[in-house]
């Protein structure tokens, strides 16, 4: 196959955990072609396909310089098997114009993953209230009378934008509520910004689980983040240890419920946050954790997941435009 990953810039991969990398080294290691380009990198003009301006690598097993470029050209996103949307947060206006030019690649006839439809619908905290069976006690606001009132119910509280990423802008507030009006104003501005609320779940201090589902399938093990020192954040970037363990009974119930669900509008790849036996966020953009598990369990989730990506693209024959609804 010939792939082409939509990422960041290629520099910037730190190999030793990037998923991405994964994803690249076990496609390259089969055969497959691999070729990558950023969201600036599209171009869509009037008549045409869209097409991206790409750099047609070789992996080459070394560190630092762990490819090689074999060449840059302008091609079809059609022209490629496989079109991975791999780019990282933060999901902003560029983002968004980048799933609208990958869309009408598909009309062209691509395929993309995960679909750029199925990205602009499942904001990733947002997607979880589809799911209340599997969430604690959560409100989404911007007015500060709701954010006062949910607090008084609950007591210990969790504060988070929804917009943020990597534990950014997360805030405990205690049965005290100290503080709880100057964290809603920097949050919501002022009421212009809707955020969420939620109840503080005391298991975060057993981890902040990333359960990865591929093809509507779990990944038996999941990375539990444990915050560590005085951190309410489990997020890795937040500082966070990562340990793999197996699935709970909870987190694969939570897993086999919303697999299918998912795959079928077009989401090859999920990562599923679960804290306790609650789900937290589904990570849809680039979920991550891919070498984290296989360096420590052994299980090599870049096999699942290039075995899903082929027959994903085997089930539609190369050339062929999807059907339009």
């Amino acid at each position: 196959m010939d792939i082409l990953f939509v990422a960041d810039p290629l520099e910037s991969f730190k190999t030793y955990k990037d998923t991405t990398f994964a994803m690249m080294r076990e496609a390259h290691r089969r055969g497959h072609r691999v070729s990558a380009c950023e969201p600036q990198d599209l171009m869509w003009q009037r008549g045409a396909d869209v097409v991206a301006h790409v750099r047609d690598i070789v992996l080459t097993g070394q560190t630092p310089e762990w490819f090689t470029q074999r060449g840059t050209r302008s091609v079809a996103l059609k022209d490629f098997d496989a079109v991975l949307m791999r780019k990282d947060p933060p999901f902003d206006s560029e983002y968004f114009y980048a799933t609208h030019l990958l869309e009408q690649a598909e009309r062209d006839g691509a395929r993309v993953f995960n679909k750029p439809a199925a990205l602009r619908d499942h904001p990733e905290k947002l997607a979880i209230m589809e799911f209340p069976q599997f969430i604690g006690p959560t409100l989404v606001t911007r007015d500060a009378a709701d954010i006062k009132r949910f607090h008084a119910e609950h007591g210990d509280i969790i504060l988070k934008p929804l917009d943020g990423m990597g534990g950014m802008g997360i805030f405990r507030v205690g049965p005290d509520g100290l503080n709880l009006g100057s964290i809603t104003e920097t949050l919501n501005r002022h009421g212009a910004q809707s955020l969420m609320v939620q109840k503080f779940l005391p298991a975060i201090v057993d981890g902040d689980k990333r359960v990865l589902v591929i093809g509507g399938q779990p990944v038996p093990y999941c990375l539990a983040r444990i915050p560590q020192g005085g951190e309410v954040r489990g997020n890795l970037a937040a500082g966070g240890k990562g340990v793999a363990q197996p699935l709970s009974a909870a987190d694969r119930a939570i897993a086999e419920a919303l697999g299918p669900v998912l795959a079928a509008r077009g989401l090859l790849l999920v990562g599923l946050d679960v804290i306790g036996d609650s789900l937290t966020e589904i990570n849809v953009t680039s979920p991550t954790c891919f070498q984290e598990i296989t360096d420590q369990t052994g299980f090599d989730v870049a096999a699942m997941f290039v075995d899903a990506l082929e027959a994903a693209v085997a089930l539609r024959p190369a050339g062929s435009r999807p059907q339009t609804p």
